[in-house]
């Protein structure tokens, strides 16, 4: 009888602890944050992707009532940042804005120390950069029907600039040889800024580059523009055709932007982090940043795990065979 009382009492006392712990954990999560968070960017300060983290850390930190810092870790192609967030500790103090280099690591590294998918917690999709094929101003096309001419009249002889191996601007300039059935001749560069210099000189013949840096120069006729990389025609350019509507029929890159956490951060934390994001890009301040910067916000269903998951799932599936069957670096 001693002995089952003894059972009886341990058992109750496990218990009691589990429920004491699991008591502190719930209120642990309630008060968090308590300190300030860490938002990780794979790149260094200045660029686009660091541009969009300053601009929503401030109001996220509102919303949470804690100081949101950015920390640049940059440094081969985004997968030094991705591993010291995949290996961080799990509640919620870092966090991670990475683009779309997150979803083509897997083909352009071999033995990845983490899974872009399985690895973290998927916030939500932040906003998207669109790009635009532009071509030097002395190039004898002057709309994509007759560029596309000149590309089968002269083939490799036809130069296209590229931000380096794995850039989006190599992206988005494999995909549109591929939709062609075309090899060019890829020219690498170290970033898209000296790409696009050589572009404006004539020393050029193409490049795919973001918005951000290129409006102006489509808007002053420094560049040809023959067409956008995405489904609608953008506001900022509205005479310049998709690619899509001129015959690449579903043609689209955008440097899109997701937010992460470490796998196994706490759902209740994450989803302060999700509303303190949706919160940031709701703020009419930001807004108008992002618009004047030709940045897009996403539509608010996919800033959440689902919508940042299933598209990350599907641009992994697009641009890993791409990828491969280039042999990047090209």
């Amino acid at each position: 009888m001693k002995i089952k009382k003894s059972i009886f009492t341990g058992v109750m006392a496990s218990i009691a602890a589990g429920g004491l712990l699991l008591s502190n954990s719930a209120i642990a999560q309630n008060a968090w944050p308590t300190k300030s968070i860490s938002l990780i960017v794979p790149f260094a300060a200045g660029g686009p992707t660091d541009s969009v983290a300053r601009l929503i850390a401030v109001p996220m930190g509102q919303a949470l009532g804690q100081t949101v810092v950015v920390e640049n870790v940059p440094g081969a192609g985004g997968t030094i940042a991705s591993t010291k967030v995949a290996r961080a500790t799990p509640d919620g103090y870092t966090i991670y804005l990475h683009h779309m280099g997150m979803a083509t690591a897997n083909a352009l590294y071999d033995k990845l120390p983490y899974d872009p998918l399985t690895s973290f917690e998927h916030i939500g999709q932040v906003a998207d950069v669109p790009m635009v094929l532009l071509g030097k101003k002395t190039l004898p096309a002057n709309n994509f029907k007759e560029l596309e001419a000149y590309i089968r009249a002269n083939g490799s002889k036809v130069t296209m600039a590229n931000a380096g191996p794995g850039a989006v601007s190599q992206l988005c300039g494999l995909l549109f040889q591929s939709r062609l059935g075309v090899k060019l001749t890829n020219v690498p560069y170290k970033g898209t800024g000296p790409a696009l210099t050589d572009l404006l000189g004539g020393q050029v013949d193409l490049l795919c580059d973001q918005t951000t840096q290129t409006i102006p120069y489509i808007k002053d006729g420094s560049v040809k523009a023959f067409g956008t990389t995405t489904l609608k025609r953008l506001p900022a350019i509205p005479n310049v055709p998709t690619l899509d509507e001129q015959g690449l029929k579903g043609f689209e890159v955008k440097v899109w932007h997701g937010m992460y956490a470490p796998k196994g951060t706490p759902k209740p934390i994450l989803d302060k982090l999700n509303a303190a994001l949706k919160k940031a890009l709701n703020t009419p301040d930001v807004q108008k940043r992002l618009a004047d910067a030709n940045i897009d916000i996403v539509p608010v269903g996919k800033i959440n795990d689902k919508g940042l998951k299933d598209h990350l799932d599907a641009e992994i599936n697009k641009w890993g065979p791409i990828i491969r069957k280039a042999n990047i670096p090209d």
